[in-house]
């Protein structure tokens, strides 16, 4: 006799009770939780995002040692050149457009901005390299703003979780969405929390459902679904 191989068919969650379950854990085990990027200023914190893009959070830690003592502040990196720069970050992806960011981003922040970074997202997105997930990042862990910053971990999360629907098929509908079901005050940690789920658990490929504390209701377990 065959076994049946069907998966149980488990009741739905109500999306409300899904958050909360979710967002209580993550408070509970990860009260404390920053990004995993290391910098000694916000310009510093800025010129790590714009390099993290399509990179790991640990390549990038190893460069920017080197990068942040020679060019340590906005003034210093604007009076280099591209091809300077590319030394220092050559073995991060796309090593020629970042070099050429970064100068044009330093460049800018001095004439328009005496050399601090500002806060207002028109401005962050003005700067050259700045996308709206990079100017999230920087509202939220350096000035503290509930907001959420939708990389391809927190995308993916969201969605296996059940957090958003399919109709939200962009990042910037999926933070949309995400700003209406979590709390303002848990905003910019829910980014991290999400964020380290996908990089350590549900991982792109194979993710590691046997460690994953949300797997008695992952929506992979509904009938019919397509994320097992």
């Amino acid at each position: 006799m065959k076994k049946n191989l069907q998966k149980p068919i488990r009741a739905r969650m109500r999306k409300k009770d899904r958050y909360d379950c979710v967002l209580r854990y993550f408070q509970t085990e990860m009260p404390r939780v920053t990004t995993e990027l290391e910098f000694g200023s916000v310009f510093q914190l800025l010129v790590s995002v714009i390099l993290s893009a399509q990179c790991t959070d640990k390549r990038v830690n190893m460069v920017t040692p080197a990068l942040f003592e020679r060019y340590p502040d906005a003034m210093a990196m604007s009076a280099a050149e591209p091809d300077e720069i590319y030394e220092y970050v050559k073995s991060v992806s796309y090593p020629n457009s970042k070099a050429r960011h970064l100068v044009e981003m330093s460049r800018m922040l001095v004439s328009s901005y005496g050399g601090e970074v500002p806060q207002a997202m028109d401005d962050l997105m003005a700067l050259p390299g700045v996308g709206r997930k990079t100017a999230n990042v920087i509202q939220a862990v350096a000035f503290g703003h509930s907001v959420i910053a939708v990389d391809t971990h927190v995308f993916r999360v969201s969605h296996r979780l059940g957090l958003v629907p399919k109709s939200c098929d962009t990042p910037l509908k999926v933070e949309r969405e995400l700003m209406c079901n979590i709390p303002s005050e848990q905003a910019a940690d829910a980014h991290h929390w999400l964020l380290l789920h996908g990089r350590y658990v549900c991982t792109s490929r194979a993710p590691h459902c046997e460690k994953c504390p949300f797997e008695s209701f992952c929506p992979k377990n509904f009938e019919g679904s397509k994320l097992a």
